[in-house]
């Protein structure tokens, strides 16, 4: 999430303001981590029925525990995205009063270029830094004050709503059937069809859809094992 004190940088003259443009709530990258996190959360119960013959009192206790976990990690996790926006802000400010603060025009242009990727700085033209740092040198003060605002608190909710909704595709299965087997089956089938569907539309974006999406599930899958196997 945090690459950025050049991103941070682009994001301000976009917006003509400290922090994080207006953008889409999560971008793929945070999405896919997100709806990885909530799928191996939901599997770890679902699946440790799998290692007993569960009767209708475990499965309700796994449907309870499910649910109370995956709404304890959305909660941790919303309120970790709004201090992550906070401290990408206060960096941002930070790049912003140290270009205002430059003894020299040089300076300021080499506080922008240190703040800038590798990548993104090798595009940019000495006229590119310079334009950038006339439009932060001439930012007001109320456009650097560090404060979260709607788009925040929309983004925060969505990481809830990703890691808490993802559970009941898994776990609707058991509220259907009373064999537990069965609907173990089909749970696993839907959960690793949600995997690989998160993982081919995070794949999209690099041109290599399959790939990414066989690799999610296998990480997937992999991860639910491993804590499953330590007792979590």
């Amino acid at each position: 999430m945090n690459d950025d004190g050049g991103q941070v940088v682009i994001d301000t003259i976009a917006t003509s303001e400290i922090g994080l443009p207006f953008r889409r709530v999560l971008d793929p990258v945070d999405r896919a981590a997100e709806i990885l996190f909530g799928l191996i959360m939901v599997m770890t119960f679902t699946d440790s029925l799998g290692v007993a013959q569960a009767g209708s009192a475990d499965v309700k206790a796994m449907l309870i525990g499910a649910l109370s976990c995956n709404v304890a990690w959305g909660i941790i996790d919303a309120v970790m995205f709004l201090m992550s926006s906070m401290a990408e802000r206060r960096v941002s400010k930070q790049t912003v009063v140290a270009v205002q603060a430059a003894a020299s025009a040089s300076a300021a242009r080499s506080v922008i270029a240190g703040a800038l990727p590798p990548l993104v700085l090798a595009a940019l033209s000495a006229s590119d830094l310079d334009r950038i740092r006339l439009h932060l040198m001439n930012l007001p003060a109320d456009k650097m004050q560090v404060r979260l605002r709607a788009q925040d608190f929309a983004a925060a909710l969505t990481v809830f709503l990703l890691v808490f909704l993802l559970t009941f595709p898994v776990v609707t299965p058991f509220m259907f059937s009373n064999d537990v087997t069965s609907a173990l089956r089909v749970s696993n089938l839907i959960a690793i069809g949600l995997l690989f569907g998160t993982g081919y539309t995070l794949g999209r974006h690099s041109g290599t859809p399959l790939r990414v999406g066989f690799l999610m599930t296998a990480v997937g899958l992999v991860m639910v094992a491993t804590v499953i196997a330590l007792g979590g």
